[in-house]
């Protein structure tokens, strides 16, 4: 789920961030505890890592493939996640939908605010500050480093998560995928795509 691209546009050699700091923190306290142990963190991380970030795939392919949950999903996105299962963190999940002429890209300018339950963990370059401060002022060329070029007739909407409310991207269903089963339509949608950095492609 990862993309391929010759620079990283969020490199950041800067120290870790306060939230950085403050959960490591805790875990090595809970540890120091007894109240959990190394490698029960590393698996839970294992567990993110495998299974979440194909949620947000598996919901987005169904969106695709069934208009009326589509229309569910851009109404009240915790709602319709709700219908999988998926208990959000935040208050709410706003599905953004790209359409031929907008295309939107989630940011959490203040921290790195991420749709866990969907997604899985966020990746570095989420939340290095270097994409954070960039992908507001300077959307296109970030996407252009991560190999996405956007037409200039189509307007970016960059979305700000917070602790109360987060982002998902509709990507447009790409041509040549009619006919497509669900899992089919999975398998094209990463990570990257739901945070709208990247297409997906046939």
């Amino acid at each position: 789920m990862s993309h391929a691209h010759p620079h990283d546009p969020a490199k950041d050699d800067g120290p870790p961030s306060e939230h950085e700091i403050l959960s490591r923190a805790i875990q090595e306290l809970l540890e120091e505890k007894g109240l959990l142990t190394a490698e029960q963190v590393r698996k839970r991380m294992e567990l993110f890592d495998a299974e979440f970030p194909q949620r947000g795939s598996r919901v987005i392919a169904h969106a695709w493939a069934n208009p009326a949950f589509r229309k569910r999903l851009l109404a009240d996105g915790k709602a319709a996640c709700a219908e999988w299962g998926l208990d959000l963190e935040a208050d709410r999940l706003i599905a953004v939908e790209n359409t031929p002429r907008v295309h939107n890209v989630i940011v959490c300018t203040l921290c790195s605010c991420y749709p866990r339950a969907l997604l899985g963990m966020p990746p570095t370059w989420y939340k290095s500050e270097n994409y954070r401060r960039r992908v507001v002022r300077e959307p296109r060329a970030v996407l252009r480093e991560f190999g996405t070029v956007i037409p200039d007739e189509v307007s970016i909407r960059v979305h700000d998560s917070n602790a109360d409310m987060r982002y998902v991207v509709v990507p447009m269903r790409p041509k040549g995928t009619e006919g497509w089963d669900e899992e089919q339509l999975a398998s094209i949608l990463t990570r990257d795509t739901l945070v709208g950095v990247a297409l997906p492609k046939v």
